[in-house]
């Protein structure tokens, strides 16, 4: 099983759903963060943003948005 195969039997799963979720709501604390965070800091927190959007994406957060709401 690759890794795309995995995650579409994960996606029917409403645990996964929340973990997801919560991955979304770290994304928006970051980029909360951004705000007020000092020069030397930006740099960590948008990768950290960067990092929560490519999970989100991998997962398909919309979907499961639609799926689980």
């Amino acid at each position: 099983m690759d890794l795309q195969q995995a995650l579409e039997a994960l996606s029917n799963h409403e645990s996964f759903a929340e973990f997801i979720f919560t991955i979304h709501q770290l994304r928006e604390e970051a980029i909360s963060e951004l705000h007020k965070a000092d020069y030397d800091q930006i740099h960590q927190v948008s990768g950290r943003i960067l990092t929560y959007d490519q999970i989100l994406q991998m997962a398909n957060y919309d979907l499961l948005k639609q799926r689980f709401g």
